[in-house]
């Protein structure tokens, strides 16, 4: 219907009415496009919140604070205007002006709605009572009532959710989650009867009647009950009643279309703005994208095809002919650890369509391949209990397989054909429309700001945007990824190094299973050579963690780094840093002034860490005994700051101290710190606990993170700072003590004993199958049956924990491994104070260690440590 030609002098005014994703994928599609060069663009929302990631509402259920903002880039760098909290109450297209109830007027030269929809409410008696689950506010709203009710009951709240689709089961199962008993009322014969067929609804059903939500299928609510404290139940179409205290419909979407209509654009036959292949509607320069556009008579409430709207229009705004051919329905679900998945024509309705099927409803699960009736050319799935599948089989769709389709489905206990070379328009993230050409050619590259190609999982997803909304298709683009490697010569190779021709993984079981105490050993049952800077370190690590021993005992002093070795950080000018632990920052004053008398009396800079410890830099190698001895003897123990070990849990004072606070975060990361200080792992571990949802001690930054909720403690895993950060992600919710401390010791060893080398919690979560679903399947419901061995070994660490600094300075031939030369004298005798010869400069009070030019204009001084007197001294 339109065409627009773009105005190189005069730039156009696109006025964009909503704030979904629709919206924002238009508005980041335009700034990365034009960056308002051509184009001026407007955002326009009535939600008080930026855009947000509809998709991820259930994550709200289950964690308050999580934030769900998408990417505030296009607004953030000024090519595009965002307004919030402001309704777009009238449309004078052909004046070009909208109006917003606030009497706020906005000029246009093109409009696009993306006003998305409503959850539908049906007129029956009581409906007043009835709550929604649609936005982050609906969400808010239901867990606050749920928590108070709870409260004010004394009891589980009793909740009933109408629809049995997507949307309500994720609403019940979170509301199940927060503590209520809920039960699930499904117009249909079957839970998700619009995807699924019978044999994979029941099958669904039967999973989720498992877990204590109740089903009642066939049937609609009819009247909300109340009495005098508020809602007491729901009488159904059948006559039957279902006690409830609370009420959620979940039952669809209505495109929220009443602009349009006031407009008099053409309507589709069951509402929404009627758009054509270019998403323009009926009238000249106006758009629909979302929710809202309906599309062949039909609106959708999914995230690819509303991105792919977006995508369209920016292309038409721009001068481009970009059409939207078609509707992707594929649709995966992760409730409560039960996998969902359907794509492509799932029901069979193709003619003379051939079903392979697989079920057993003993293990809940159910696999069904659609082909055409030669068995050849695959046409859709389902998958219930167990999709991994999917996400290499919905590329394939409307491609001839090269195997018989039973092997392609887990369930048969087959082995799928390697033979399967995905097309290069085949597409692989249907969320942003990414083919499996795009992820090759971000491989071999150039491609962004990876002139030489995107060899990480994590910049190939950062470049192509493949993986990063729901996530479902990360395993099949880390399978192209290590296609392209392989095919490029770049091997893709799960050696350690060339002296261990297995990973880091294979080496841990390895030395687990068999008992290997050294590294002469290991190499000599697992490796060849003599080793290198690569695997002694690492088997290094994999002894200490599984010995517990001394690290510089029994020839494992040699296969430390530098920082081991001196259980030290060495520092640039050859000097080295001192941190010793101070568990959840918390410290006396009386030791606050013995590490103020120590580097007084040694001449060390101070500095507080962002860890909440105190770093004591400058340290000469044969000063670290003396060092350590005076902070042994005052209670200190070493930090490990040198090691791939715990460094440290953050806190906040939390409800010691803080009129917010409504757990003790402080006692909480003593009691963390004090268990796992010590253990050695891939990499280096920091942990969190905040006292309360303002997060004040950063806790989703960190590998560990714990926050406090007024029934306990939320776990948050796999986060970090550094290079590349990564917010880590809710395992699990409300714990007591016990139990967070237990899923810990789990998710630790697990990590310990699986990671790669030098692999930060964050990538390993990432690199793993299933990603975090899988560590909650490990960690929280035991699926591989480790849960009691990975506890075990985590209390053996407990029990054998020794400080490596108090077990130093016991042992005199230990200490003789401090000394710079062999015939120094012992570190009592006052001689190992000699002038060093460091150059330092004094800055803000404090002396750090001199650059070289200040050396050359003689600006630096001399300095030795502590002084002591000698023998031949004058006294």
């Amino acid at each position: 219907m339109n065409d627009t030609e773009i105005d190189a002098v005069a730039p156009r005014d696109v006025l964009v009415v909503g704030g979904g994703p629709a919206a924002h994928r238009l508005a980041d599609s335009l700034h990365a496009r034009d960056g308002g060069r051509t184009l001026r663009v407007t955002v326009v929302a009535d939600e008080v919140h930026a855009p947000y990631d509809r998709v991820a509402l259930s994550t709200r259920l289950a964690d308050s604070t999580a934030d769900l903002a998408l990417p505030a880039t296009p607004w953030a760098e000024g090519s595009v205007r965002l307004i919030t909290g402001e309704r777009v109450a009238e449309v004078d297209a052909a004046a070009g002006v909208a109006t917003t109830a606030n009497g706020l007027e906005l000029r246009f030269d093109d409009l696009v709605l993306a006003t998305g929809s409503s959850a539908p409410v049906p007129s029956i008696p009581g409906s007043e009572h009835i709550r929604v689950y649609r936005t982050i506010d609906d969400v808010d709203a239901l867990v606050a009532e749920t928590r108070e009710l709870a409260a004010r009951l004394g009891r589980a709240p009793r909740v009933v959710v109408a629809g049995g689709g997507l949307l309500g089961l994720e609403a019940a199962g979170g509301l199940a989650k927060l503590g209520a008993d809920a039960a699930i009322v499904h117009s249909g014969s079957w839970l998700m009867s619009a995807q699924l067929d019978e044999g994979a609804g029941r099958a669904l059903g039967r999973i989720i009647a498992a877990q204590g939500i109740d089903l009642h299928l066939g049937v609609r609510p009819a009247k909300v009950l109340t009495g005098s404290g508020g809602v007491v139940g729901v009488e159904l179409t059948d006559d039957r009643r279902v006690d409830a205290d609370l009420v959620v419909f979940a039952i669809g979407i209505t495109p929220r279309d009443e602009l349009a209509r006031a407009m008099g654009l053409e309507l589709g036959p069951r509402g929404g703005v009627a758009i054509d292949t270019g998403c323009a509607a009926s009238a000249p320069n106006v758009w629909a994208i979302g929710e809202v556009a309906s599309f062949e008579g039909r609106c959708t409430g999914l995230v690819a095809p509303a991105n792919a709207m977006a995508e369209v229009v920016a292309d038409r705004l721009l001068g481009g002919a970009a059409e939207f051919t078609t509707v992707d329905d594929a649709t995966k679900l992760k409730l409560a650890g039960v996998d969902v998945a359907s794509f492509g024509d799932a029901l069979a309705r193709t003619d003379q369509a051939l079903e392979i099927v697989y079920a057993d409803p003993a293990r809940g699960m159910y696999q069904k391949l659609v082909m055409t009736d030669d068995a050849k050319t695959l046409l859709g799935g389902i998958f219930v209990g167990d999709a991994s599948p999917y996400a290499s089989l919905r590329p394939l769709l409307g491609t001839e397989l090269s195997g018989e389709p039973a092997a392609y489905l887990s369930a048969s206990g087959m082995e799928a054909p390697a033979g399967d070379e995905l097309p290069a328009s085949a597409l692989v993230c249907a969320c942003n429309n990414v083919a499996a050409g795009t992820i090759r050619d971000a491989v071999n590259g150039p491609h962004g700001e990876h002139e030489a190609g995107c060899a990480e999982l994590g910049p190939l997803k950062a470049c192509t945007r493949a993986g990063t909304q729901c996530g479902s298709c990360v395993p099949l683009v880390k399978k192209l990824l290590e296609a392209e490697l392989k095919k490029s010569g770049q091997t893709v190779s799960r050696a350690l190094c060339e002296h261990f021709p297995i990973s880091r993984q294979e080496i841990f079981e390895s030395v687990r299973v068999l008992g290997l105490a050294s590294f002469d050993e290991i190499i000599g049952r697992l490796g060849t050579g003599r080793g290198c800077d690569v695997c002694k370190p690492v088997v290094a690590s994999v002894l200490a963690a599984q010995h517990g021993s001394y690290i510089l005992d029994g020839g494992r002093g040699g296969l430390q780094d530098t920082n081991d070795r001196a259980m030290a950080n060495m520092q640039k000018d050859g000097t080295y840093s001192v941190v010793p632990r101070i568990p959840a920052g918390e410290i006396t004053p009386q030791k606050l002034a013995v590490i103020a008398q120590v580097a007084t009396d040694f001449g060390l800079y101070t500095k507080i860490t962002g860890g909440q410890r105190i770093d004591l830099f400058g340290a000469r190698l044969d000063q670290l005994p003396e060092i350590w001895k005076r902070l042994v003897e005052a209670g200190f123990e070493s930090g490990q700051a040198y090691g791939k070990a715990l460094r440290n849990v953050k806190s906040c004072v939390g409800s010691t101290w803080c009129r917010y606070g409504v757990q003790d975060s402080v006692a909480m990361a003593i009691r963390l710190e004090l268990r796992y200080r010590g253990l050695r792992s891939p990499h280096k571990l920091k942990f969190g606990v905040s006292g309360c949802a303002r997060e004040c001690a950063e806790a989703r930054g960190k590998d560990v993170g714990v926050i406090a909720t007024d029934q306990g403690w939320n776990l948050y895993v796999g986060g970090n700072g550094g290079f590349q950060p990564t917010h880590a992600q809710l395992l699990a919710s409300d714990l007591d003590d016990e139990t967070l401390i237990r899923y810990i010791d789990r998710y630790m060893m697990y990590y310990i004993r699986t990671a790669d080398r030098l692999q930060r919690t964050a990538r390993w979560m990432e690199d793993l199958d299933g990603g975090l679903d899988h560590v909650r399947d490990v960690v929280v419901h035991d699926s591989l049956g480790l849960a009691d061995e990975l506890e075990t070994a985590m209390a053996a660490h407990v029990d054998t924990y020794e400080d490596e600094w108090a077990a130093t300075l016991a042992d005199p031939e230990r200490l003789r491994r401090f000394r710079p030369f062999v015939n120094a004298p012992d570190p009592d005798d006052p001689r190992s104070a000699a002038v060093s010869g460091l150059a330092r400069v004094e800055e803000r009070g404090q002396l750090r260690p001199a650059r070289p030019d200040e050396i050359a204009r003689g600006e630096a001084v001399l300095v030795a440590g502590p002084t002591i007197p000698v023998r031949g001294d004058d006294a």
